[in-house]
């Protein structure tokens, strides 16, 4: 009789056991389906393709560039992003550069919230960034220059949901850097940067496609 008031005990120990591990398993599950994912507080990450088309300057060509950021939702309207980007674009048929943008922008979604998630969410987009610049001859990577400058963008975009987490964006930035200039010349086969002195203005129009996918909300 003791002993099978022990197995029963047991057996009761493990069925309570085993309904609170399923309990506590079921509680990411039934959050991810409560959680309002277009609210304030959301955090998503995701890459980027990134495509450069200089105005002026020495790079005449398309530059292009992978890169990634992060999402932070202030409010269902107002999403921050920081992120990196690392461009490449040629200088001529001579040298090229690379370009490695960290900065930070604030998404401001046009439309009002609505009752169900829209297909198509347009936003507009500001921000500041900080560039590396780094100019190479194609001949000898060891001939280069660099410089670090600031720049301010700005542009418009939108949100292409898929499902309740994941979307895509597309979005267009102009961006215009403030600092010194470094342009590079070819002359008789030899190839020669120069630092120009004193401050100047060199923009571009960046067009960024990337996927997000949102991860849990702070609040």
């Amino acid at each position: 009789m003791v002993a099978y008031e022990h197995l029963y005990e047991q057996r009761s120990l493990y069925m309570h056991l085993k309904k609170s591990t399923l309990a506590v398993l079921m509680i990411p599950a039934a959050m991810a389906h409560a959680q309002d994912w277009q609210a304030g507080g959301v955090v998503s990450g995701g890459g980027r393709s990134s495509f450069s088309f200089f105005n002026g300057g020495d790079a005449g060509g398309v530059g292009t560039g992978v890169g990634g950021q992060i999402r932070i939702a202030l409010a269902e309207r107002v999403i921050t992003e920081w992120y990196y980007d690392h461009l490449t674009a040629p200088i001529g048929d001579f040298a090229h550069r690379q370009d490695q943008h960290i900065g930070w922008s604030v998404l401001f979604r046009v439309l009002p919230p609505r009752a169900h998630r829209p297909l198509l969410q347009p936003y507009l987009v500001a921000g500041h960034c900080f560039d590396h610049t780094l100019q190479l001859a194609n001949a000898d990577a060891a001939n280069r220059a660099e410089r670090w400058s600031s720049a301010v963008q700005a542009g418009a975009g939108t949100h292409v949901n898929l499902s309740e987490r994941f979307d895509l964006s597309l979005a267009g930035q102009y961006m215009i850097h403030l600092g010194t200039d470094v342009h590079a010349d070819e002359h008789d086969g030899r190839v020669e940067f120069h630092h120009e002195q004193g401050g100047s203005l060199e923009g571009h129009l960046l067009v960024h496609l990337s996927f997000n996918y949102k991860l849990f909300s702070l609040w």
